[in-house]
């Protein structure tokens, strides 16, 4: 049902479980924030999320709704397969799962049991620096969080299973892929982790794009300290990406529109 611009959606709150609801919570903070920030490409491209204690299922966004509007109870749940396990009544709009979502994620989710969130964005930082041949370059320190970030090589919309995988060779152990030509991906143990590694990398691709625009020769970097700067973001020599900040994030959108909790 729709009244005044939103979607009014029955809360499953009820009907799922604490870790779930939980999961469901954080998944549409993640949505709210992507969009804020300016990483959303209107209904397209998808975020998801394990379910946590459960085998095989993760959750995603209905193909059709804005990342603005997301809701915890508006999220859909689907297996490996792709198949919808739980959907809320959107009526006669009746929503369902973008297939290149469920070909890139349930890839990535059945193929790494370490990663809790993949996002995947279309924005126009990454997408132009995703057609360069060059790829991303270690500019900034940021950029150098990406020293050895991976690239996927475009093979057309991803609506081939056969694409699953190359795509998951590609991302490997990883929590950064460049898709060329198309934009970019991250995963995280954590939904907070991965919206923290795609915000670095939409800095990264941005202040590039800024410095390449100045025509000018680029401030050279030695080697050795690529490689410091890049071992100092490793999980093994600091705490957790996103742990920090999440709270606050969260405060952030509770002050703005707190409905993502519906």
């Amino acid at each position: 049902m729709q009244n005044e611009g939103r979607l009014i959606i029955a809360s499953l709150k009820d009907k799922v479980s604490a870790q779930e609801w939980q999961a469901r919570v954080d998944l549409a903070a993640c949505y709210r924030l992507v969009d804020f920030y300016g990483l959303s490409d209107m209904a397209a491209n998808h975020i998801s999320a394990r379910v946590p204690g459960e085998h095989g299922t993760y959750l995603i966004n209905p193909y059709g709704m804005m990342y603005e509007e997301i809701t915890a109870s508006s999220l859909l749940k689907v297996d490996h397969d792709g198949n919808i396990l739980t959907s809320p009544d959107f009526g006669d709009l009746k929503y369902g799962i973008n297939r290149a979502g469920a070909v890139i994620h349930s890839a990535i989710h059945e193929a790494r049991d370490d990663v809790g969130c993949v996002i995947h964005t279309h924005s126009w930082a990454s997408m132009a620096v995703s057609s360069l041949e060059c790829g991303l370059l270690p500019l900034t320190q940021t950029a150098m969080r990406f020293l050895k970030v991976r690239y996927h090589d475009y093979q057309g919309v991803v609506l081939d299973d056969n694409e699953k995988e190359s795509l998951v060779a590609d991302l490997g152990t990883s929590e950064a892929l460049i898709l060329r030509n198309h934009g970019a991906l991250t995963v995280g143990r954590t939904i907070a982790e991965a919206f923290n590694w795609m915000h670095r990398i939409e800095l990264a691709c941005h202040s590039q794009l800024a410095a390449m625009a100045c025509n000018t020769p680029f401030s050279k970097v030695p080697e050795d300290v690529l490689e410091a700067t890049w071992d100092n973001y490793q999980p093994g020599t600091r705490r957790p990406f996103g742990v920090m900040e999440w709270p606050a994030l969260l405060r952030k959108l509770d002050r703005m529109d707190p409905s993502y909790k519906e």
